[in-house]
């Protein structure tokens, strides 16, 4: 029998994977071929997909991008041996935009069958967790404090500082909560985690609650998720049923449950408290802190709240160690972030590099430059509240610190590419637009900022006291910066400014006028 891989991720989805397994399912039948199709996660190579990967002698050898239509031709001219094809990649994990990455969290995405425990046992998975049953919690916590592993939901806090705090605070109950309520434009390594390997987040988690005397954890997915919620429920399931999940894990006498709860389709419960008022079936507003969730957290409680990315990051280093995580990356930015490329970028995806490469590294060699083959003008990083970044400042480290240093965020590492195309104008009006639509409403400099602002922006485009408006759009994103209670108000400006200092003359204005 000869297996062949074609990926249940959303996006191949989207590009018609599942009219391709229906295709090589007829066709195969016709033609008596011993065919097993193993639904995989995507490798990333999103202008590739959908993806056909046959396992031979040599290795996988892929094919793609592959529509229902090419399958009879590809059957017939020698798909199951690996024959060549105009449609032929070789081994997929030689193509230089595969092979340059550096794939710690990502491993076993695209590689495995994403609900198949054995195969993830296979491909090394719970070692860490394995570690972790016989070791004290405090060495547990020295791990990933040691690794340099930072929040990769955005925040970038010391992931090792959040899971002491919890450790050392007095409660009978402890909480672990994944923030998987991925909302920001661009991104979707959240997504490619939960869709194309389960059972590294389940891992996570589960060695976070041991780590801290925690016994009960949620996943908090965006309701905009469906496919990654059954995927989820399935590996979930899978694992207590093979003890990897309940009472006594594994024998080791310690307990931790897991279940999954949807949002209700608001970005503002990305925020980790409004998270967890939503979690405790309230509205999604903002608390005030402190306390600090990591003290008074859910149902008052101590507990962690972590990114799908970096709770899936911690397998890793309690099987290879803390410092072969730190080892990658550069400064205070350790380890691998997955960078993902979106917008008008000519080779869209997923790559999962250590911190130090460029953002015009990514954009060219990864990304091939535009789809429309024009000039790159402005690229926004971190999201709908992210700086856009002109062509000079291309050549920014990809670190957190780098990126501070001019106003910028790296955030969850999604990337939006424009051409020369776009009016910044329009992107700086969208974002505070934006932030009209989806801030919570709890405080006024979010709330009423935002409204103001998209008036006062109108007002400059429309030439109605150019001057003094753009004075006024300044203090209005200075009070809205230092006022609002959280991110969503508190970064709204970095977008609405970057447009205006980079790209004045959108606004009307001299382009020598470039901060």
């Amino acid at each position: 029998m000869t297996r062949l891989f074609v990926s249940r991720d959303s996006t191949a989805l989207s590009l018609g994977a599942e009219q391709v397994v229906k295709a090589i399912q007829q066709h195969a039948g016709q033609q008596a071929l011993d065919v097993q199709i193993v639904r995989n996660g995507s490798r990333g190579l999103f202008w590739l997909e959908p993806l056909i990967e046959v396992e031979t002698a040599r290795g996988r050898i892929a094919y793609g991008p592959v529509q229902a239509g090419d399958v009879e031709e590809l059957l017939k001219n020698g798909l199951l041996e690996g024959k060549s094809h105009p449609l032929c990649l070789g081994d997929i994990e030689q193509l230089p935009y595969f092979k340059n990455q550096n794939r710690l969290t990502f491993a076993r995405v695209g590689l495995t069958d994403p609900v198949d425990l054995d195969d993830y046992l296979a491909h090394d998975g719970y070692r860490g967790l394995k570690n972790a049953v016989n070791m004290a919690q405090a060495d547990i916590v020295k791990q990933v404090t040691d690794s340099g592993l930072r929040g990769r939901g955005g925040a970038a806090f010391p992931t090792g500082i959040k899971w002491n705090t919890v450790l050392n605070a007095p409660a009978e109950q402890k909480y672990i909560v994944c923030n998987a309520d991925e909302g920001d434009s661009g991104t979707f390594s959240d997504r490619m985690i939960m869709e194309g390997d389960p059972f590294v987040l389940i891992e996570g988690m589960t060695i976070a609650g041991l780590a801290v005397g925690a016994t009960q954890g949620y996943i908090y997915l965006r309701i905009e998720y469906p496919h990654a919620k059954i995927t989820l429920n399935q590996a979930i399931a899978a694992a207590y049923q093979n003890g990897y999940l309940g009472e006594n894990i594994q024998g080791s006498g310690k307990t931790f449950h897991l279940e999954v709860r949807s949002g209700a389709g608001a970005y503002i419960c990305g925020e980790e408290t409004s998270l967890l008022e939503s979690l405790e079936g309230k509205r999604g507003l903002v608390r005030f802190k402190p306390p600090l969730p990591a003290i008074v957290g859910l149902f008052g409680k101590p507990t962690i709240v972590n990114n799908v990315i970096s709770l899936a990051s911690i397998p890793v280093i309690l099987d290879k160690g803390g410092e072969y995580y730190r080892d990658y990356g550069m400064g205070r930015s350790r380890g691998t972030l997955p960078l993902q490329l979106a917008g008008n970028i000519k080779h869209p995806g997923l790559f999962e590099v250590a911190f130090g490469m460029t953002l015009r590294e990514l954009l060219y060699d990864y990304g091939g430059g535009s789809a429309s083959g024009r000039p790159i003008r402005a690229v926004q990083v971190g999201g709908p509240l992210g700086a856009y970044l002109h062509e000079g400042q291309f050549d920014t480290p990809l670190d957190y610190e780098a990126f501070a240093a001019i106003s910028a965020v790296l955030g969850h590492g999604g990337i939006v590419v424009h051409d020369d195309n776009v009016n910044m104008a329009d992107m700086a009006r969208y974002a505070m637009e934006f932030c009209v639509e989806e801030s919570c409403g709890k405080c006024t400099p979010c709330r009423i900022g935002s409204t103001r602002g998209v008036e006062v922006i109108d007002r400059i485009v429309n030439d109605v006291q150019k001057d003094k408006n753009t004075e006024l759009l300044r203090d209005l994103c200075d009070t809205m910066v230092c006022g609002s209670l959280c991110a969503m108000g508190g970064m709204t400006p970095y977008p609405v400014l970057s447009a205006l200092n980079h790209f004045p003359e959108d606004f009307g204005q001299p382009k020598s006028a470039r901060a």
